[in-house]
């Protein structure tokens, strides 16, 4: 699979980001488009999650993790990227990414290798600004999660972004108020909010690969 990942990281490297309008699919339809200086002036908490590539019976994969039940999480229980908030002994956002990709799910700092940033988003209810990275590994990794803070990792092929339903099935949950929120559907887990938002962007990248 050597040539086929190097001409699909050149691809994905080339191709131009969406940014929001790639987003917005997924988007819940009470999430505003703030600009820079407006997010900033929230003091946000600063994140980074990283979409992990890599081979799996002859078809790239990436993980999603399902997060435990914690009280104190905002996002406790909810389908997530691996990643998390920024040290302030990390250099940037991208050793964020790896670090975190590394204790949630085991993947050592070593095999992962950044091949892009992605539009980094911002998250209201948690006030976390999370930039987001697209990296590979060159073989399947040996995922070895977290218990306290991983509950189950998903391995997602990478078709089932190029798949992605647009426009997007809806639901409601407690926490929104009402409002029926984008999501979609894999393994009978439901991915939305930044997550699927993020992913939404991935496919339309895809697109042009």
């Amino acid at each position: 699979m050597q040539n086929s990942l190097e001409i699909l990281l050149q691809q994905l490297q080339d191709a131009e980001l969406g940014g929001f309008d790639a987003q917005k699919d997924y988007a819940p339809p009470y999430r505003s488009l703030l600009t820079q200086e407006e997010i900033l002036a929230k003091n946000p908490k600063y994140a980074a999650v990283n979409i992990l590539l890599y081979p799996k019976n002859g078809e790239w994969h990436f993980p999603l993790i399902h997060r435990t039940h914690n009280e104190n999480d905002r996002h406790s229980g909810q389908i997530s990227l691996p990643g998390g908030k920024k040290d302030d002994t990390d250099a940037d956002f991208a050793e964020t990414a790896i670090r975190e990709t590394w204790e949630e799910i085991g993947v050592t700092t070593s095999q992962i290798k950044i091949v892009r940033e992605l539009s980094p988003i911002y998250i209201p209810p948690s006030n976390f600004f999370v930039y987001a990275f697209l990296s590979y590994s060159e073989s399947w990794p040996d995922f070895n999660h977290q218990q306290t803070e991983v509950q189950e990792i998903l391995e997602v092929p990478l078709s089932v972004i190029r798949d992605l339903p647009k426009p997007p099935l809806t639901m409601e949950l407690p926490r929104t108020n009402g409002y029926k929120v984008p999501y979609f559907d894999f393994q009978n887990h439901k991915i939305w909010g930044a997550t699927s938002m993020i992913l939404s962007e991935l496919n339309e990248l895809l697109k042009n690969v």
